[in-house]
Protein backbone atom coordinates (compact mmCIF):
# COMPACT_ATOMS: atom_id res chain seq x y z
CA UNK A 1 0.00 0.00 0.00
CA UNK A 2 1.02 3.63 -0.42
CA UNK A 3 0.23 6.48 1.95
CA UNK A 4 0.50 10.16 1.08
CA UNK A 5 0.79 13.39 3.04
CA UNK A 6 -0.05 16.01 0.44
CA UNK A 7 2.15 14.90 -2.50
CA UNK A 8 4.87 13.40 -0.32
CA UNK A 9 5.30 9.64 -0.35
CA UNK A 10 5.67 8.02 3.05
CA UNK A 11 8.03 5.03 3.12
CA UNK A 12 6.32 1.75 3.94
CA UNK A 13 8.02 -1.34 5.36
CA UNK A 14 5.68 -4.22 6.17
CA UNK A 15 7.05 -7.14 8.17
CA UNK A 16 5.64 -10.63 7.57
CA UNK A 17 6.70 -12.69 10.59
CA UNK A 18 7.62 -16.32 10.07
CA UNK A 19 4.90 -17.65 12.39
CA UNK A 20 2.22 -15.56 10.64
CA UNK A 21 2.71 -17.41 7.36
CA UNK A 22 0.30 -20.05 6.18
CA UNK A 23 1.24 -23.63 6.94
CA UNK A 24 0.45 -26.99 5.39
CA UNK A 25 2.01 -30.38 5.54
CA UNK A 26 1.87 -34.13 5.46
CA UNK A 27 3.87 -36.92 7.08
CA UNK A 28 6.78 -36.03 4.77
CA UNK A 29 6.34 -32.29 4.12
CA UNK A 30 6.30 -29.16 6.28
CA UNK A 31 5.56 -26.08 4.18
CA UNK A 32 5.22 -22.38 5.08
CA UNK A 33 3.48 -20.00 2.68
CA UNK A 34 4.32 -16.29 2.61
CA UNK A 35 1.50 -15.75 0.09
CA UNK A 36 -1.77 -17.54 -0.62
CA UNK A 37 -1.13 -21.03 -1.94
CA UNK A 38 -3.27 -24.13 -2.56
CA UNK A 39 -5.79 -24.38 0.31
CA UNK A 40 -4.24 -21.46 2.21
CA UNK A 41 -5.83 -18.10 1.35
CA UNK A 42 -5.10 -14.74 2.93
CA UNK A 43 -6.64 -11.74 1.09
CA UNK A 44 -3.94 -9.49 2.60
CA UNK A 45 -1.15 -11.68 1.22
CA UNK A 46 -2.04 -12.96 -2.23
CA UNK A 47 1.07 -11.72 -4.04
CA UNK A 48 3.61 -8.88 -3.99
CA UNK A 49 3.86 -7.43 -7.48
CA UNK A 50 4.87 -10.26 -9.81
CA UNK A 51 6.02 -12.38 -6.86
CA UNK A 52 3.18 -14.88 -6.59
CA UNK A 53 4.49 -17.76 -4.43
CA UNK A 54 7.23 -17.88 -1.80
CA UNK A 55 7.15 -21.24 -0.03
CA UNK A 56 9.67 -22.56 2.46
CA UNK A 57 9.62 -26.36 2.44
CA UNK A 58 11.16 -29.08 4.59
CA UNK A 59 11.01 -32.48 2.83
CA UNK A 60 11.83 -35.71 4.63
CA UNK A 61 14.51 -38.04 3.28
CA UNK A 62 13.38 -40.46 0.58
CA UNK A 63 10.20 -38.51 -0.22
CA UNK A 64 9.07 -35.63 -2.41
CA UNK A 65 6.59 -34.23 -4.89
CA UNK A 66 5.60 -36.77 -7.54
CA UNK A 67 5.22 -35.86 -11.21
CA UNK A 68 2.76 -32.94 -11.53
CA UNK A 69 2.04 -30.17 -14.08
CA UNK A 70 2.64 -26.41 -14.18
CA UNK A 71 2.08 -23.76 -16.81
CA UNK A 72 2.63 -20.01 -17.36
CA UNK A 73 4.94 -19.45 -14.39
CA UNK A 74 8.65 -18.74 -13.83
CA UNK A 75 9.65 -21.15 -11.04
CA UNK A 76 12.88 -20.58 -9.11
CA UNK A 77 14.18 -23.17 -6.65
CA UNK A 78 16.82 -22.22 -4.06
CA UNK A 79 18.17 -25.03 -1.88
CA UNK A 80 19.11 -24.06 1.68
CA UNK A 81 20.12 -27.49 3.02
CA UNK A 82 20.32 -30.96 1.56
CA UNK A 83 20.00 -32.23 -2.01
CA UNK A 84 17.13 -31.80 -4.47
CA UNK A 85 16.54 -34.25 -7.32
CA UNK A 86 14.67 -32.73 -10.28
CA UNK A 87 13.08 -34.64 -13.18
CA UNK A 88 10.79 -33.19 -15.85
CA UNK A 89 8.83 -34.15 -18.95
CA UNK A 90 11.37 -32.49 -21.26
CA UNK A 91 14.07 -34.92 -20.26
CA UNK A 92 15.95 -32.79 -17.74
CA UNK A 93 17.40 -34.51 -14.70
CA UNK A 94 19.48 -32.69 -12.10
CA UNK A 95 20.63 -32.72 -8.50
CA UNK A 96 20.86 -29.35 -6.77
CA UNK A 97 22.70 -28.39 -3.60
CA UNK A 98 23.08 -25.09 -1.74
CA UNK A 99 24.70 -22.54 -4.02
CA UNK A 100 22.93 -23.81 -7.14
CA UNK A 101 19.88 -22.05 -8.58
CA UNK A 102 17.28 -23.76 -10.77
CA UNK A 103 14.90 -21.85 -13.04
CA UNK A 104 12.06 -23.73 -14.70
CA UNK A 105 9.90 -21.89 -17.22
CA UNK A 106 6.55 -23.69 -17.18
CA UNK A 107 5.25 -21.78 -20.22
CA UNK A 108 2.79 -23.75 -22.32
CA UNK A 109 3.06 -26.67 -19.91
CA UNK A 110 5.58 -28.92 -18.21
CA UNK A 111 5.43 -31.87 -15.79
CA UNK A 112 8.09 -32.28 -13.12
CA UNK A 113 8.94 -34.01 -9.86
CA UNK A 114 11.06 -32.71 -6.98
CA UNK A 115 12.40 -35.23 -4.46
CA UNK A 116 14.84 -35.66 -1.60
CA UNK A 117 17.09 -38.59 -2.56
CA UNK A 118 18.95 -38.63 0.76
CA UNK A 119 18.58 -41.59 3.10
CA UNK A 120 18.88 -39.51 6.26
CA UNK A 121 19.00 -35.76 5.55
CA UNK A 122 16.05 -33.38 5.42
CA UNK A 123 15.82 -31.17 2.33
CA UNK A 124 15.18 -27.49 3.09
CA UNK A 125 14.43 -25.15 0.20
CA UNK A 126 12.57 -22.12 -1.08
CA UNK A 127 10.23 -22.49 -4.03
CA UNK A 128 9.45 -19.21 -5.75
CA UNK A 129 6.89 -18.51 -8.47
CA UNK A 130 7.06 -15.30 -10.48
CA UNK A 131 4.37 -14.35 -12.97
CA UNK A 132 5.83 -14.06 -16.51
CA UNK A 133 5.31 -11.00 -18.70
CA UNK A 134 3.19 -13.03 -21.17
CA UNK A 135 1.54 -16.42 -21.32
CA UNK A 136 2.39 -19.19 -23.73
CA UNK A 137 6.20 -19.09 -23.57
CA UNK A 138 8.31 -22.06 -24.62
CA UNK A 139 9.07 -24.19 -21.54
CA UNK A 140 12.66 -24.39 -20.39
CA UNK A 141 15.02 -25.42 -17.60
CA UNK A 142 18.30 -23.84 -16.51
CA UNK A 143 20.75 -24.13 -13.64
CA UNK A 144 23.61 -21.96 -12.43
CA UNK A 145 26.21 -22.00 -9.69
CA UNK A 146 25.74 -18.93 -7.48
CA UNK A 147 28.50 -17.85 -5.10
CA UNK A 148 27.10 -15.00 -2.98
CA UNK A 149 29.74 -12.38 -2.19
CA UNK A 150 29.75 -11.42 1.47
CA UNK A 151 28.34 -7.94 1.98
CA UNK A 152 26.90 -7.64 -1.54
CA UNK A 153 23.72 -8.43 -3.45
CA UNK A 154 24.58 -11.27 -5.84
CA UNK A 155 22.19 -11.82 -8.80
CA UNK A 156 20.41 -15.16 -9.00
CA UNK A 157 17.93 -14.20 -11.72
CA UNK A 158 17.48 -10.85 -13.45
CA UNK A 159 14.76 -9.42 -15.68
CA UNK A 160 15.42 -10.53 -19.26
CA UNK A 161 19.03 -11.33 -18.28
CA UNK A 162 20.08 -7.70 -18.08
CA UNK A 163 22.12 -7.97 -14.90
CA UNK A 164 23.69 -11.41 -14.66
CA UNK A 165 22.37 -14.64 -13.24
CA UNK A 166 19.62 -16.57 -14.99
CA UNK A 167 17.31 -14.68 -17.36
CA UNK A 168 13.68 -14.45 -16.27
CA UNK A 169 10.83 -13.31 -18.53
CA UNK A 170 9.60 -10.55 -16.24
CA UNK A 171 10.74 -7.13 -15.04
CA UNK A 172 11.91 -8.67 -11.77
CA UNK A 173 15.22 -9.71 -10.26
CA UNK A 174 16.29 -11.87 -7.32
CA UNK A 175 19.52 -11.41 -5.38
CA UNK A 176 21.27 -13.42 -2.67
CA UNK A 177 22.66 -11.52 0.32
CA UNK A 178 25.16 -12.80 2.87
CA UNK A 179 26.29 -10.66 5.81
CA UNK A 180 28.58 -11.37 8.74
CA UNK A 181 27.47 -10.24 12.20
CA UNK A 182 27.78 -6.47 12.46
CA UNK A 183 27.83 -5.88 8.70
CA UNK A 184 25.30 -3.89 6.67
CA UNK A 185 24.37 -3.61 3.00
CA UNK A 186 22.15 -1.24 1.08
CA UNK A 187 20.28 -1.88 -2.15
CA UNK A 188 19.16 1.19 -4.16
CA UNK A 189 15.59 1.08 -5.45
CA UNK A 190 14.78 2.91 -8.68
CA UNK A 191 11.64 5.09 -8.71
CA UNK A 192 8.48 3.02 -9.06
CA UNK A 193 10.15 -0.15 -7.74
CA UNK A 194 9.30 -2.22 -4.67
CA UNK A 195 11.29 -4.91 -2.88
CA UNK A 196 10.68 -8.00 -0.81
CA UNK A 197 13.41 -9.28 1.48
CA UNK A 198 13.16 -12.87 2.77
CA UNK A 199 15.52 -13.87 5.58
CA UNK A 200 16.70 -17.47 5.31
CA UNK A 201 19.28 -17.55 8.11
CA UNK A 202 20.26 -15.45 11.13
CA UNK A 203 18.94 -12.21 12.60
CA UNK A 204 19.15 -8.54 11.75
CA UNK A 205 17.06 -5.58 10.67
CA UNK A 206 15.46 -4.06 7.58
CA UNK A 207 15.58 -0.35 8.23
CA UNK A 208 14.63 -0.17 11.91
CA UNK A 209 12.54 -3.35 11.86
CA UNK A 210 14.01 -6.47 13.43
CA UNK A 211 13.87 -9.66 11.37
CA UNK A 212 15.03 -13.26 11.73
CA UNK A 213 15.01 -16.48 9.71
CA UNK A 214 11.63 -17.04 8.06
CA UNK A 215 10.58 -13.37 8.27
CA UNK A 216 9.87 -11.28 5.19
CA UNK A 217 9.78 -7.52 4.64
CA UNK A 218 7.87 -5.69 1.92
CA UNK A 219 9.44 -2.34 1.06
CA UNK A 220 7.61 0.33 -0.91
CA UNK A 221 8.19 4.04 -1.59
CA UNK A 222 11.76 3.81 -0.30
CA UNK A 223 14.89 4.90 -2.11
CA UNK A 224 16.89 1.98 -0.75
CA UNK A 225 16.65 -1.20 1.28
CA UNK A 226 19.14 -1.21 4.14
CA UNK A 227 19.86 -4.54 5.82
CA UNK A 228 21.98 -4.92 8.96
CA UNK A 229 23.04 -8.20 10.57
CA UNK A 230 23.12 -8.84 14.30
CA UNK A 231 24.30 -12.41 13.61
CA UNK A 232 25.55 -14.05 10.43
CA UNK A 233 22.63 -13.48 8.06
CA UNK A 234 21.48 -14.77 4.67
CA UNK A 235 18.52 -13.48 2.67
CA UNK A 236 16.98 -13.15 -0.76
CA UNK A 237 15.98 -9.76 -2.12
CA UNK A 238 13.32 -9.40 -4.84
CA UNK A 239 13.38 -6.19 -6.93
CA UNK A 240 9.93 -5.80 -8.54
CA UNK A 241 8.07 -3.32 -10.70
Amino acid sequence: SQERLGQEEIPVITIRKSNDRGRSGTAWLDSRHTFSFADYYDPQHVHFGALRVLNEDWIRSGTGFGLHPHRDMEILTWVLEGVLEHTDSRGHRARLRPGQAQLMRAGTGIWHSEANPSEDETLHLLQIWILPRVRGLEPGHWEMEIAPSEGAFTPIVTGFGRGGGLAIEQDASVYALRLAAGEAAEYALAPGRRAWLQVTRGRGAVGRHGVEAGDGAGVEDERAVRVTASSDLEALLFDLA
